[in-house]
Formats: structure tokens, C-alpha cells, sequence
């Protein structure tokens, strides 16, 4: 398996080819044809949770998968819809519910909340991107955190949005060097520390955010080979206490090279 890095400069080169190969593939072929030739029948919230095919995609692809059960949870998503700061996805933390709301937006629409870009070519997208992502994980995981963070960093306003997400708490974790027990701490004290250590607009700079997911790929990669050799009974015994602190010379460089911008 390449590094992290590498893999993550492979795939995102050029994006769009990356996209087209999984978007071909053909199990993913299939649900995407059948969800575009049949979203638009949908007409009422009922009508779409009662087809698991269209729901469990539309689910996965606003990487709601987990909550795909939840069914009543998801009604009152939709039900309500986004256009109250009072309603129901407007007060979760998790802003993937309101983009799902947004997307199906039954609320504001009615029958013809199947009918928008981003009910149709908008979620296919987001579910080819999720598919993407979730395959590069199964091969390694740093790369998927990097892909997920490289796609939802310019959504990122403040330091809250971050620790309300596993996922991109781990890559700024990761990222800035922080053990994963300081998850414990009083979450205004992590705020805090976050925004004392990033520039949360630099999230707006696509190539700031290849830096930094750059940087998160090298740490990653480096704290797995230092783990690797330091429990490797084989390499202990050949390499003596050394190994313990073994580390590829090319990550180490690449840690040396990565700098925040400030």
C-alpha cells in the first residue's frame, strides 16, 4: 500500500477521473440509474421512506447511513424543514441533517421536492463521492479522513462544527499533533485551543486545505509506522531498541517540509 500522501495525491490530481471510475463501476452504476429514473415519482415524505432502495441511497449519500433505521427521527427532519431556525434539523448540531433537508426539501416544495438539481444530479454526486471515499477507507483510513476533510473544510465557520464531527476531529487531532484523550476535556477548552492553533478561514483556500490535509496524511502515516515497529516482536528482536522509534525517512522529510500557513 502507498503512503497516505501518495494515495491522497493519486485520487485527487485529478478529481474528476477519480469520480468517473467509481461513479462506473457497476454496482454503483446500478443504484445511481435506478435512484435517477425513480426519484422524480416521489411526491410526498411517505412515499420516499417507504422505498429503502431511493431512501438508504439518498441516506448514504449525505453520509447519514447509520440513521438510515431512523426513520421517524429522518420524518421529522423533513417535516420541518430548514426555513425556522426553530426547526428540528436547524437545531441539531450536525449540519449534515440540514443538508439533507435542503436537498429534499419537502418542507418548502411539496410534490416537487424530487424535482430539483439537488434532490437528483446533486445527490447522485454526493453519493458517488461518499462511495469513493468509504472504498478508499476500506484499503486505508487516513485516506478517507483526508478526502472527507478536503470536501467538508469549506463548510467549516468555527471550532464547534469540527468537534460536533468525529471524522474531522480526528484529522485536526491528527493534523496538530493532539492526543485523542484531550476529547475529554471541557469542549469550550477544545474550541479554543483549535482556533489558537488553525486560521478557520484558511478553510476557505483549497490549496491551504491540501496543506493541511498534507500535513494530517504525514502525521498519520508517521504515527502508524512508529506504532508498527515499536510492537513488531521480529523487528524488535533484529533491530533492538532503535526500531521503537523507526520511521520512514521520506514521511519524516515531508513532516519537516509541511508548515501552517499563519
Amino acid at each position: 500500500m502507498l503512503s497516505t500522501i501518495a494515495d491522497y495525491t493519486r485520487l485527487t490530481k485529478d478529481m474528476g477521473k477519480s469520480l468517473t471510475q467509481v461513479a462506473t463501476q457497476p454496482d454503483v452504476s446500478r443504484d445511481t440509474d435506478y435512484f435517477l429514473s425513480h426519484i422524480g415519482n416521489v411526491k410526498t415524505i411517505d412515499d420516499f421512506l417507504k422505498d429503502y432502495r431511493l431512501y438508504s441511497y439518498a441516506m448514504k449519500a449525505y453520509g447519514l447511513s447509520d440513521m438510515t433505521y431512523a426513520k421517524a427521527f429522518m420524518r421529522k427532519v423533513l417535516t420541518e424543514g430548514i426555513a425556522d431556525n426553530k426547526t428540528f434539523a436547524n437545531k441539531l448540531t450536525d449540519t449534515r441533517y440540514r443538508q439533507f433537508a435542503a436537498a429534499f426539501n419537502f418542507a418548502a416544495l411539496g410534490d416537487k421536492a424530487t424535482q430539483t438539481a439537488a434532490a437528483t444530479t446533486g445527490t447522485a454526486t454526493q453519493y458517488v463521492t461518499q462511495t469513493m471515499e468509504e472504498k478508499a477507507g476500506d484499503q486505508n483510513e487516513g485516506l478517507r479522513l483526508a478526502l472527507y476533510f478536503t470536501r467538508k473544510a469549506s463548510t467549516i465557520t468555527n471550532s464547534y462544527q469540527i468537534l460536533a464531527d468525529k471524522a474531522m476531529t480526528q484529522v485536526v487531532q491528527t493534523a496538530l499533533g493532539l492526543p485523542s484523550t484531550i476529547s475529554s476535556a471541557d469542549i469550550d477548552a477544545q474550541a479554543k485551543m483549535i482556533t489558537s492553533k488553525i486560521k478557520l478561514t484558511d478553510f476557505q483556500d483549497p490549496a491551504k486545505v491540501t496543506k493541511f490535509v498534507q500535513r494530517f496524511a504525514a502525521m498519520w502515516d508517521a504515527t502508524r509506522a512508529q506504532s508498527d515497529t515499536s510492537t513488531n516482536p521480529a523487528l524488535v528482536l533484529i533491530g533492538g531498541a532503535t526500531t521503537s522509534i523507526g520511521m520512514d525517512t521520506n514521511v519524516l522529510t515531508t513532516l519537516q517540509n509541511i508548515k501552517f500557513n499563519r
